[in-house]
This record gives C-alpha cells, sequence and structure tokens, in this order.
C-alpha cells in the first residue's frame, strides 16, 4: 500500500469510526504532514538557491565588466596624458599613482587585520573564567560590568 492511498484510506476511510480508531490513524497522518513538510521545505529551497545562483552570476559578470571597463579608463587616463608627455611616461605616472593607491590599500589591511589578531575571543573567554569560578564557589561573583559584550 503506497503513502498515497494509506492516507486516503484513513481520510476516506468511513463516517462513523471510533475514537480509539482515530487515535491510531493520528501517527499515519502526522507523518504524511511532516513527509509533507519536509518536501514543501526542498522544493522552496530549491527555488530560492537556484533564484539566488542565477542573481550571483549576473553580479559576477558585471563585476568582470567593471573590471575592463577599469581597464579602459586608465588606457583613456595615460592618452589623456599622452598629449603633453611621451605616451611611455604618462603610462608610468599611470602605474605609480596605482602602486601608490594599492601600498595605502595594503596598509590600511594590514593595520585592520592586525587590530584583529588573535582571533579569540578574549572577553568572552575572560567572563566565562569568572562564571565557571563563581559555579564553583572560588573567589567572588563578578559584579556586573558594562563591558562584558
Amino acid at each position: 500500500m503506497t503513502e498515497a492511498s494509506r492516507s486516503d484510506k484513513i481520510r476516506h476511510g468511513g463516517k462513523s469510526r471510533s475514537l480509539f480508531a482515530l487515535v491510531q490513524d493520528v501517527p499515519t497522518l502526522v507523518t504524511d504532514l511532516v513527509k509533507g513538510e519536509i518536501a514543501l521545505l526542498k522544493l522552496e529551497l530549491i527555488a530560492k538557491l537556484k533564484a539566488f545562483g542565477i542573481g550571483a552570476g549576473f553580479i559576477v559578470g558585471a563585476l568582470l565588466v567593471l573590471f575592463f571597463m577599469g581597464g579602459v579608463l586608465l588606457t583613456a587616463i595615460v592618452l589623456l596624458l599622452a598629449i603633453w608627455l611621451p605616451g611611455w611616461a604618462s603610462a608610468l605616472i599611470v602605474a605609480g599613482v596605482l602602486l601608490i593607491i594599492a601600498a595605502i590599500l595594503g596598509w590600511l589591511g594590514y593595520r585592520r587585520i592586525k587590530t584583529g589578531l588573535p582571533p579569540l575571543p578574549e572577553k568572552t573567554i575572560a567572563s566565562l573564567k569568572r562564571d565557571v569560578k563563581a559555579v564553583k564557589g572560588v573567589g567572588t561573583i563578578p559584579a556586573p560590568d558594562g563591558d562584558r559584550f
């Protein structure tokens, strides 16, 4: 007997059924309900993930076009400077400016990463150690402090 025919039999089995027979049907009905909800969840998640994947693909495509557009703009800047300077000099100037920008961004990134090291939640660990000591009865109960989190 398939799941669908079993649940149909339970639903449409007869008009006058005893309470005991109805209670016996509850596990089957609950199982069918849970399976149906899981199937609906799978379908909904697949649809949402598919839409997310397609949208992410479009965004990556747009970023790729912007990357090439940046190259074209840099070429335009080099050609603009080539009006007043030799081509090689204008290309060196643009490359030097890009090198300075990259160095500044790298330095800022290094400083930001350095503030995050070591990647341990030090305040949380200290708070947990105080709480464990308080539960064990060792030391004093920590006073509530505002910088706990």
